[in-house]
């Protein structure tokens, strides 16, 4: 006999950047607990194929393009979100992220210009703020809870060179995290804080590939290995479950000890 809480059949959830990487590794994990998911994503090759795998899994699923780093396109897609799921939201994971341009920042902060600056936040900040706003004013008007989680990584807590503008992004979304458990706590709304160490994924794979970034870096992760989407499986299905109704504000770094080798 399984564990009750861990059964998701009638939970209904949002995945920003759910299309590959961490984001589907969690989409997949919660169809096989028996959600029903709705993945957005950018690239419709990607979006298809995984709108395809998951419904192969039994459960409903949709995949939407959207751009989060514009108010408007995450306001009528979220719309079209909740008419699919039938109207109800059981949990929203603000996964959708991009990376630095390391040439464009090649000559380093005091020659990084606004645009790259700008394009980071766009997507890393707004558009969670976009995507967290409209999930917590439908699950405060459904009045039935929720959980909002929301990526961020080790560049929020470790320097990275040339990376300020992510760094910065990914501390502002924990903080975002943290306020919206303390004013939503009282609608039985929870959030919090997922921090990934180095994850093999189309955004990382050119760098976990370089052999110097390999010879210098693997050493340092006590699990000997790269993260991989499917490590994000479980803290996903956790956090959509009942098992974690009473936990909130928290960050949780999945990282194979990296952090603290």
């Amino acid at each position: 006999m399984s564990y009750a809480p861990f059964n998701l059949s009638g939970k209904k959830v949002l995945i920003t950047g759910g299309n590959s990487g961490i984001g589907l590794g969690m989409a997949e994990a919660l169809a096989e607990a028996g959600a029903d998911i709705v993945v957005w994503g950018t690239d419709l090759g990607k979006i298809e194929a995984a709108q395809n795998s998951l419904n192969a899994k039994g459960i409903q699923a949709l995949g939407l393009k959207v751009d989060v780093s514009s108010e408007e396109d995450t306001a009528e897609k979220f719309e079209q979100t909740i008419d699919f799921l039938g109207g109800q939201l059981d949990a929203c994971f603000a996964n959708a992220g991009v990376s630095s341009n390391r040439r464009a920042t090649k000559d380093g902060f005091a020659a990084m210009s606004y645009d790259e600056w700008r394009r980071v936040l766009d997507v890393n900040l707004d558009g969670v703020f976009f995507t967290l706003r409209a999930a917590a004013k439908k699950m405060v008007d459904q009045g039935k809870g929720g959980s909002l989680a929301v990526t961020s990584s080790l560049a929020a807590i470790m320097g990275q060179a040339r990376g300020q503008h992510y760094g910065a992004t990914k501390g502002a979304v924990i903080a975002m995290s943290r306020a919206l458990a303390v004013e939503y706590g009282k609608f039985g709304i929870r959030s919090n804080a997922i921090l990934p160490g180095w994850i093999e994924s189309p955004m990382t794979h050119n760098t976990l590939a370089w052999d110097r970034f390999q010879e210098a870096v693997l050493p340092r992760v006590p699990a000997g290995r790269w993260g991989e989407k499917e490590d994000f499986g479980g803290i996903a299905v956790y956090l959509v479950s009942d098992a974690s109704r009473y936990h909130s504000g928290d960050t949780f770094v999945i990282d194979g000890a990296y952090s603290l080798f």
